[in-house]
């Protein structure tokens, strides 16, 4: 009949296929039928949770190629390795692109938990969906740093070693107290990291089980309930002003898929590419009686071993304890609705921002040029207490002011917001600056060093 093709391709009908093509698909029912176009702005989200989501199905795909060949033993571990590499058809690259997937996860991670914090997307009644994306952040970075061990090289036995060491840093507190002995905290973390008092055997398979199952079935978890969460609560954030009518929404099906296909190819292409160029590092058999100097934990911990070489207790617990309470308490104590979706806050949060950011760099490197230039407390007093050694430290000294500078914007703009803001800035600041000083500016025996 003459209208038959019209009826069969009218809008409805179109708009009802492509609705099943969602609501069908095991694969594509994670997406809603219908999105706000603010939500596909590039500028908004830069994709970053999409890339994290290839990401981790890049590290999967190609571990479980590199478990084929891996032997997770202390005789084996090494020369396993060592056979995917030069004897194993393209294990070189396979290896380059999980290396290169993994710190690429953290990186990633990182910007992404930026991202949601100054876009406010934790407003609006979604405190719970940044809890977990707080649990991811933390997953993703002992996922990355339980795979450092398995080449079982020297670089990885060191990191490892000076890792569980920062885990037993308790025990400053402790031996002051004069309790270790009766209650091992820092033992008890480093025990049940590495499974005894030294990397060994025990180690290596708890890593290996760690970085296999327990800690990816984790993030798998985390993942669909994070994107879950994100379903009901109606998509992305997006600010106050935006329309929420239904028929302001665009379809999912093909627009959006499109959109992700794009950033999949390009990812890989991405890995591929510096795969050829940048090696994942295997150095010599791990010797525990040759220490590597300097001994580093991987880059992204080198914030923390930064302040444990100013106070173990400090440095390894309390700060790392106090920053997570701190992004955890974020969506209770700021509910100031009316920046959800908005960069920084518009200009008042820029302004805010931008001193926060002249505060911690200050702060960090006068702090590190009287360090460098005269010393510390137990070079100007060498019978001094180590309780103040513990408590009066860049770490502590860092917080402190940061927590009252917080304060004081609090109390001026009236905002918890604006001090969220301040907090949460100067104290990122600060971790990139600490980072930055233990990737570059350490050398042997731990001492500045100016290249």
């Amino acid at each position: 009949m003459p209208g038959t093709d019209n009826i069969s391709n009218s809008p409805e009908k179109i708009y009802r296929k492509r609705v099943r093509k969602i609501t069908r698909n095991f694969f594509l029912h994670i997406h809603s039928p219908r999105i706000y176009p603010f939500s596909m702005k590039p500028g908004y989200t830069f994709g970053l949770g999409i890339v994290l989501g290839f990401l981790f199905l890049i590290m999967i795909f190609t571990g479980v190629l590199l478990m084929l060949h891996y032997t997770p033993s202390v005789e084996s571990a090494y020369n396993s390795v060592k056979d995917i590499v030069h004897v194993v058809p393209g294990g070189r690259i396979i290896r380059n692109i999980h290396r290169l997937a993994s710190h690429a996860m953290v990186i990633t991670v990182f910007l992404h938990l930026l991202r949601v914090f100054y876009t406010g997307s934790y407003l609006g009644g979604r405190y719970v969906n940044w809890i977990i994306g707080v649990a991811m952040f933390v997953v993703v970075l002992f996922m990355s740093f339980s795979g450092y061990l398995l080449p079982w090289d020297q670089l990885s036995y060191w990191a490892v070693t000076i890792g569980s060491n920062i885990a037993a840093s308790a025990r400053e507190l402790t031996d002051l107290l004069g309790i270790t002995g009766i209650l091992d905290i820092g033992g008890f973390f480093q025990r049940l990291l590495i499974g005894s008092e030294t990397v060994g055997q025990t180690a290596l398979t708890r890593f290996f089980m760690l970085h296999v199952i327990f800690l990816p079935l984790t993030l798998l978890v985390l993942t669909a309930v994070h994107l879950w969460r994100i379903r009901k609560e109606g998509g992305l954030s997006r600010p106050v002003a935006i329309s929420s009518r239904e028929t302001d929404k665009l379809l999912a099906w093909p627009m959006l898929m499109w959109v992700e296909l794009s950033i999949f190819l390009s990812v890989i292409a991405l890995l591929v590419l510096f795969s050829f160029f940048i090696e994942a590092p295997l150095l010599e058999p791990a010797n525990p009686s040759h220490p590597e100097n300097p001994a580093k934990s991987p880059w992204y911990f080198l914030g923390i071993q930064e302040l444990v070489s100013y106070s173990a207790f400090a440095g390894g617990l309390l700060v790392p304890v106090l920053f997570l309470y701190f992004l955890v308490s974020i969506p209770y104590k700021d509910k100031e609705e009316q920046y959800i979706g908005v960069w920084f806050s518009g200009r008042r949060g820029i302004k805010v921002l931008l001193y926060a950011i002249l505060l911690s760099v200050f702060t960090v490197c006068v702090q590190v040029f009287v360090m460098v230039r005269w010393g510390w407390l137990r070079n100007w007093f060498p019978d001094i207490s180590q309780w103040f050694v513990m408590l009066v430290n860049p770490a502590t000294i860092t917080v402190m002011i940061f927590a009252a500078y917080s304060v004081y914007i609090r109390r001026k703009s009236g905002s918890s917001r604006m001090a969220a803001i301040s907090l949460f800035t100067s104290s990122m600041v600060a971790l990139i600056i600490f980072t930055a000083i233990g990737i570059w500016f350490r050398g042997a025996n731990w001492e500045f060093v100016f290249r």
